[in-house]
């Protein structure tokens, strides 16, 4: 900080005029003591003094040290409702989760949680990005469901969310290819071995996990299309009911395949799990593939 003792100077007028040549001196000692004054008064109001807050650990300037700190903190907006009843589920799916689950799994998402925000914020921003992944987010529009695809890839890059991920895996760590390698094994598997078999088995077989593992599910409710529509709603119902208790259940015959679509809802969100696990993509030989997935 810049200091001016204007005591020395007052009593010690010699003292410029010892450093200063008189050829620099043409102006009166007066004049020459206002400008320092006037230097020295500018100089105290652009001081800036930095102040410890005991409140949050943290440094903050201020231009005057005996003026109160404000703290301002910008607020999570959240376009949630929560007399909806599937936001309502969902918070409670996220309740009793630790802060450090919850930290991961919004990570996981591409979302890292803010320095500020406690443990009901973090909460809260999971909810949010859990029923937007799977389009439950209350004013959104439905997205209509793609049924017809270019080729093998780009239908599994578009059903298949952990396959998805794996190859975003790639693609983060420049391992075009091993990318390369899964685009040709999934359109056309028999070439692929044939050609990378012995350079890339253990890439294969990670290819392979991808391609087989079920959809991340993160509701007890879930979606279903597949089942046959000879076995009726009752048996499509007792089929589910013998891995859970099942709370809801709708269902009803497609219009365009001779199949059962449908939602349903288990008591325990680790039977939706096994649901999932068990009979998504099964072949129930009618052209189709059982489809289980988060509602």
């Amino acid at each position: 900080n810049f200091h001016f003792d204007i005591e020395s100077v007052v009593t010690n007028r010699t003292h410029i005029s010892n450093f200063c040549p008189k050829s620099a001196l043409p102006i009166s000692f007066e004049m020459m003591f206002r400008v320092l004054a006037l230097v020295a008064v500018l100089s105290l109001q652009n001081t800036v003094a930095w102040t410890f807050s005991p409140t949050n650990s943290r440094f903050t300037t201020s231009r005057n040290v005996l003026s109160p700190r404000v703290v301002s903190r910008s607020a999570l907006h959240m376009a949630l409702d929560y007399n909806d009843p599937v936001v309502a589920e969902e918070f409670g799916n996220v309740q009793m989760m630790d802060f450090d689950d919850v930290e991961a799994e919004l990570f996981e998402s591409g979302i890292p949680v803010p320095p500020m925000a406690n443990d009901m914020d973090a909460k809260l921003m999971l909810v949010e990005v859990r029923l937007r992944k799977t389009g439950r987010m209350p004013g959104s529009a439905k997205k209509e469901e793609q049924t017809t695809f270019s080729s093998e890839y780009e239908k599994i890059m578009y059903q298949n969310p952990v396959f998805k991920e794996y190859i975003r895996a790639l693609e983060e760590r420049g391992d075009i290819n091993s990318k390369n390698v899964a685009v040709e094994y999934v359109n056309d598997p028999k070439s692929a071995k044939v050609r990378y078999g012995e350079d890339y088995k253990s890439t294969i077989r990670d290819i392979e996990r991808a391609m087989k593992a079920p959809p991340p599910v993160l509701t007890k409710s879930l979606s279903f299309s597949g089942f046959p529509a000879n076995m009726g709603e009752m048996g499509c119902k007792m089929t589910l009911e013998a891995i859970g208790e099942i709370v809801s259940f709708e269902c009803e015959e497609s219009d365009d395949f001779p199949i059962l679509t449908g939602t349903v809802e288990f008591e325990d969100i680790e039977d939706a799990k096994k649901a999932v696990e068990q009979y998504n993509g099964m072949d129930m030989g009618m052209g189709t593939a059982l489809k289980l997935q988060s509602v």
